[in-house]
């Protein structure tokens, strides 16, 4: 994939430099009812990484902004992600044109705050709808290439425009209303969360569709992008971490369905094409 590392984008944050979070308060049960009213399963995308647990502190916290100090290659991947949030964010602001308002995009390690609390590395990439931010720890990159065999700078780029995808989501009002349906309608394979989530993987189609007309796109990137999302169905990350697959317990799809809907955005480019709540696959 091509990007212009020379780029300028207000919108990202770096806080690889903090210092480690002080918790307190509630801890892991802080949050439980932030789960209750916005259902972390329809924002946080690689959860299941962490074996279904999300890991946060309801209490307050004391972080330390520092300048970022990282390896040459964890410095050029905190500025491809920020230029794929910045290539992201053109993209909608064209799309939805008068109804976009910028996110950001949050790099950090071990543990940051954010609005929806306290969000650690275990639990892979997320989108905040209370701050309108997604945050990523780039050591994910790594669990990504190594334990799901998802290689690729696109696969990566992926990442980012599913996290988007869910600002998106958040900005039409999709997200809250899904959130606020009963839960008996947003569980499992057929559930709400799990078509919110093939949204957000349509919709970072695309932003692939309209990035590869402007020529940014390099041989095998689409190979790499729907290797990805195969890589992160419901179904194989079960089938890995517990030997079985129970649809009952979905919250993003099965490899099969996400592969479908990250294609069809690419190939249509319209977001008018991914409805997933009004079709069954």
């Amino acid at each position: 994939m091509r990007w212009d590392e020379n780029h300028e984008n207000p919108n990202f944050e770096d806080r690889r430099g903090e210092a480690p979070l002080r918790q307190g308060g509630g801890g892991i049960f802080g949050l439980f009812p932030f789960f209750a009213q916005f259902g972390w399963k329809g924002i946080a995308v690689f959860g299941l990484l962490a074996g279904g647990a999300y890991l946060f502190s309801g209490g307050n916290s004391t972080t330390t902004q520092q300048p970022a100090e990282g390896t040459p290659q964890e410095n050029r991947m905190a500025k491809f992600v920020s230029a794929v949030h910045l290539d992201v964010e053109n993209t909608w602001r064209q799309l939805l044109p008068g109804r976009y308002d910028n996110s950001k995009l949050v790099v950090f390690r071990g543990a940051t705050q954010s609005g929806c609390g306290v969000g650690q590395s275990q639990m892979g990439p997320f989108y905040c709808p209370r701050d309108n931010k997604a945050y990523i720890d780039l050591s994910f990159y790594e669990d990504l290439r190594s334990r799901l065999g998802a290689p690729g700078d696109f696969a990566q780029a992926y990442v980012i425009a599913h996290e988007i995808g869910h600002h998106v989501q958040n900005l039409l009002g999709t997200s809250d209303k899904v959130h606020k349906a009963p839960a008996r309608l947003q569980e499992g394979a057929g559930g709400l969360s799990v078509k919110l989530e093939l949204q957000a993987d349509c919709f970072a189609g695309v932003w692939a569709y309209h990035a590869n007309k402007r020529g940014i796109l390099d041989t095998g990137d689409v190979e790499e992008a729907l290797a990805a999302a195969a890589a992160i169905g419901d179904d194989r990350l079960q089938k890995q971490g517990q030997g079985r697959v129970t649809p009952e317990t979905w919250s993003h799809g099965s490899s099969e369905q996400r592969a479908f809907w990250l294609k069809r955005g690419m190939a249509s480019g319209d977001p008018a094409t991914c409805d997933t709540f009004a079709q069954s696959n």
